[in-house]
């Protein structure tokens, strides 16, 4: 092991898949590939800074060419879990596996036990339920809310479910109160969720009505340790951007920060390497690509925001120092062109860039994304413990 590095960088673009999974089919995701049916639909992807990084190596992405790229590493993780959701795919890059997949009711809306139980227990009617985008369903159900003092209560289709309710008609402290009832009747195996999040919004009408910063989300907590778990007790950071935090509902967590976007986590990410000096991980999550693009089935405005992204990964590889490792991958697809509004069930990619390298090349497919946690604990020689999964990357330290 010739090389150790002091600050590891991964960032997620989230649901930017590369490609099926060998068991798509059983999930209904047969021929999905989000990041090359985008560029496709796009006429072309203008990409440099991540086709320098060697991402042409892993799809036929147009735009993208297959370069020699020896400062970097290119590979595809396949996911070791059952499932394709948010949680199953972060928890696996820190060594957890996921067999039983936490559940959805993205076509059918929630069981009427549970909405009954909520209302009982709650002391609120609720409203909705059904899968929606959390802008659309506020246009259409936030005057009965605020009339009514009611909750809107909806899913994605992610293991989640979301609670919106007008400031003025129910306070942030009544709304987290009604969450963190949801997340102890979610606890169930019947409704196990990932997580209940807390939609605060304001305005007069449908016209102006909009979220406020007071989201809060209740996640279920990992089973046990993981590799940030350990990294933390081994006196390391685990500085966490955008909605890392919730994920591992707290969990592993040194500091976090809040996101608006896409860009705002990027810029929080540079303002990172520029500023903080710190020995451990900076894990980021960039959640416009799945909420904003995949989910509505937008490959125009898809491809824009892998543009964008590029963009700003190009100021941040400037920037990098030469004791620094970024880490660029996904947690799972979400291919605009596939049917339905689903994740898909892909590989996902995974470019290592240090600025010293010299034998940087495509690498094999790893059999799981927890090859990124194994290989930051590798880094700072921290044994895994038998219950995380994975192995690490090797090639990089050579």
């Amino acid at each position: 092991m010739k090389q150790t590095f002091k600050r590891i960088f991964v960032i997620v673009m989230d649901s930017v898949g590369i490609g099926a999974m060998p068991d798509a089919a059983l999930f209904g995701d047969e021929g999905a590939n989000t990041f090359a049916h985008t560029a496709e639909a796009c006429g072309g992807l203008q990409i440099p800074y991540l086709n320098a990084l060697g991402i042409g190596d892993l799809a036929n992405i147009k735009g993208s060419s297959v370069i020699s790229h020896p400062k970097s590493y290119s590979m595809r993780l396949l996911e070791a879990s059952n499932g394709k959701d948010t949680m199953t795919g972060h928890w696996e890059m820190m060594g957890i596996l996921t067999t039983k997949p936490f559940k959805t009711f993205t076509d059918t809306g929630f069981p009427d036990a549970l909405i009954e139980e909520l209302e009982e227990k709650t002391g609120h009617q609720v409203i909705g339920n059904y899968a929606a985008s959390g802008t659309d369903i506020i246009k259409d159900l936030g005057e009965e809310q605020k009339r009514d003092g009611s909750l809107i209560v909806y899913t994605s289709a992610d293991s989640v479910l979301q609670i919106a309710a007008h400031e003025e008609t129910i306070s942030v402290k009544e709304l987290y109160r009604c969450c963190e009832i949801a997340r102890e009747i979610c606890n169930r195996p019947e409704y196990l969720l990932g997580r209940i999040i807390a939609r605060p919004f304001i305005g007069a009408d449908k016209h102006s009505f909009k979220r406020t910063p007071n989201r809060h989300d209740y996640a279920f907590s990992p089973s046990h340790d993981t590799a940030m778990d350990l990294l933390m007790k081994n006196g390391y950071m685990t500085s966490c951007i955008g909605k890392i935090g919730d994920i591992f509902n707290k969990q592993g967590v040194s500091k976090t920060q809040k996101t608006i976007s896409n860009q705002d986590g990027m810029l929080k990410t540079i303002e990172e390497i520029k500023n903080h000096d710190f020995e451990g991980m900076c894990f980021i999550n960039l959640v416009d690509f799945d909420s904003e693009y995949g989910h509505r089935r937008n490959p125009l405005g898809y491809g824009k925001a892998i543009e964008e992204f590029d963009v700003l990964l190009g100021d941040l590889l400037k920037l990098v120092k030469d004791d620094d490792l970024i880490m660029v991958t996904a947690d799972h697809g979400n291919d605009p062109l596939h049917s339905g509004t689903d994740h898909t069930r892909e590989m996902v990619p995974l470019l290592i860039y240090n600025s010293l390298f010299t034998k940087g090349r495509k690498l094999d497919d790893r059999k799981s994304f927890a090859a990124i946690g194994n290989t930051i604990l590798h880094n700072f020689n921290i044994k895994k413990t038998t219950n995380l999964i994975g192995e690490p990357i090797t090639e990089i330290f050579e």
